[in-house]
């Protein structure tokens, strides 16, 4: 007779899981016995906080949720970032579990935690299981709730006594397809309206607009309306190809040359915009343009983002409708594409420059260089994360990875790893600070052991680089950010990868170039120079616009 465990792990099987991510413990042990017995690999990691990233990134480089496991307790804890990082970032993701039995208690209060309550501000559900019978149900309920608008993490939690439990034959729940709402023709029709009535529009692509589902209907969108466009951070690379429209990252709040094209606009158009993400602009209540909001779900109004009309429902039909309704009825505005050149040109502006340590905007133009269109880049976050969405160019989508809602260190390299997996033959490359690497660097033994092939870049400056700056622009001495760091190249060594060390700024691109042709995990130590930060992303812009408070 079948076990609750075996049940449960059937659930998964049915609802397409192939890979589980994890540190299982004794609450997991049946658990992790209906798994040997199953299709399904268990991917052992050395810290719970890295499964919970890269299951995270398998449902966000997917649609469908990625599955991570943990015990109870400080396990169970462990989740606690990733279900965060999953949640502000509108990832898909299951978190299982386990927990002492709940019929007795011969550990008395051991490792117990209330990890269902503390899960709950964190994920869009949070259970326990309390009866073998009610897996296929629950589980069901659990994908369901993580894939629909707007996706996120749910927690389910699998005391022992529950799994363990003999359970006669329950029949599995079929997954079926998740069909979204389509906005009336109506809206539609005041939308196109109020398009067609601006002299200068502007579309901005947010992070729900960014889903592996809406690539091709948001490309033909703009092929076939011409409208120049901008993205937030997390909506960078939601539109495939070259388009000429492509206005560039609203990598800061305001002041930025992207923000030319802003104040020109007297219409954006904000495509699947979440207010999770650090502000791109700045919505003025009056003098502003107006903003035609476009979503799954409506707007969350904020001080600095409150909408003049919503069109909300499956972003796909609704592009697809504007579209047609557009397609050939707006002229090109000139002023605005030859504003595109100038705003292109200041971002390239020393790209490169032979200067070492190596500034930021060399990194970014030879990381460029050794990608392919399809190559995957996976940040961590620290201030190199402002530089490449601002000067970062994307030609295919979601081949730029960061994290703009929690914001965390310590994903980039667990993000990377799961990228590598799920295209195994595309080139990927995590790049990490010093400060995010060490967070998670333990995760390299577990990349060597995937066999993965993998390139890790170490931006080096020996400091928590980004709130150091911070610390400098708001006029506090420097205090309290540097430290010291291991020889990064006997450290990749120690767990069976390779590592090279840069030397000067010519020697970047050969030996980015070496690591990917050697295979493998090859770890590159880069030192960076960012006294750049303050030249450009302070002195230069203030220049530009006196008196902004850059944000």
């Amino acid at each position: 007779m079948p076990k609750g465990s075996d049940l449960f792990v059937a659930a998964l099987e049915n609802e397409g899981v192939d890979r589980i991510f994890g540190v299982p413990g004794e609450e997991n042990l049946d658990v992790l016995e209906s798994l040997r017995n199953s299709r399904i690999q268990l991917v052992l990691t050395r810290h719970e906080q890295a499964a919970a990233f890269m299951a995270a990134t398998h449902g966000r480089l997917t649609g469908r949720p990625g599955v991570c496991l943990a015990t109870l307790g400080p396990g169970a804890l462990n989740f606690s970032t990733g279900a965060a990082y999953a949640h502000l970032g509108a990832m898909p993701m299951i978190l299982i579990t386990g927990q002492k039995p709940v019929m007795s208690a011969k550990q008395a209060r051991f490792q117990i935690v209330d990890i269902v309550g503390s899960m709950k501000p964190l994920t869009k559900m949070t259970r326990q299981i309390v009866s073998a019978a009610s897996i296929p149900a629950i589980v069901r309920d659990a994908f369901r709730v993580a894939t629909e608008e707007r996706p996120g993490p749910v927690h389910l939690e699998l005391p022992e006594d529950v799994a363990v439990t003999d359970v006669d034959s329950v029949p599995l729940i079929p997954p079926h397809e998740l069909v979204l709402p389509v906005a009336r023709a109506s809206v539609l029709d005041a939308a196109a309206a109020t398009i067609l009535a601006a002299r200068r529009p502007l579309v901005m692509i947010g992070a729900a607009g960014n889903r592996p589902s809406l690539v091709d209907a948001l490309s033909d969108f703009v092929a076939r309306t011409r409208l120049p466009f901008f993205n937030t951070q997390m909506g960078k690379g939601a539109v495939t190809g070259g388009s000429n429209l492509y206005m560039g990252t609203a990598a800061l709040s305001e002041g930025d040359y992207v923000h030319e094209a802003i104040e020109r606009a007297d219409l954006i158009v904000a495509i699947g915009h979440d207010t999770v993400e650090k502000p791109p602009f700045l919505m003025k209540s009056a003098g502003g343009p107006k903003v035609v909001h476009i979503g799954y779900q409506s707007a969350t109004v904020e001080q600095v983002y409150h909408p003049d009309i919503e069109v909300i429902g499956d972003i796909a039909a609704t592009v697809t409708a504007l579209g047609e309704r557009l397609e050939g009825r707006l002229p090109p505005d000139d002023g605005m594409l030859d504003l595109r050149k100038t705003i292109l040109a200041r971002i390239n502006d020393r790209a490169e420059e032979d200067r070492f340590p190596i500034t930021p905007q060399r990194i970014v133009h030879d990381v460029r260089a050794v990608m392919p269109e399809d190559g995957i880049v996976c940040l961590d976050n620290g201030m190199y994360k402002i530089w490449f969405a601002r000067n970062y160019r994307t030609h295919v989508a979601n081949t730029l990875l960061l994290d703009n809602a929690l914001a965390t260190m310590g994903a980039g390299l667990p993000s990377a790893m799961m990228a590598a997996m799920l295209h195994p033959g595309r080139r990927v490359m995590a790049v990490c600070g010093d400060g995010g690497f060490m967070m998670n660097s333990q995760e390299l033994e577990t990349a060597v052991r995937l066999r993965l092939n993998l390139v890790v870049v170490i931006l080096n400056d020996s400091a928590y680089g980004m709130i150091r700056w911070k610390q400098a622009i708001d006029g506090f001495p420097d205090f309290g950010m540097s430290f010291g760091n291991p020889d990064f190249v006997r450290y990749a060594e120690a767990y069976g990868a390779k590592g090279s060390r840069v030397g000067a700024a010519q020697e970047l691109v050969p030996t980015l170039e070496a690591a990917f042709a050697g295979g493998g995990v090859h770890l590159v130590d880069v030192p960076i120079d960012y006294s750049e930060n303050t030249r450009v992303l302070v002195d230069e812009l203030r220049n530009r616009v006196p008196d902004i408070e850059l944000t």
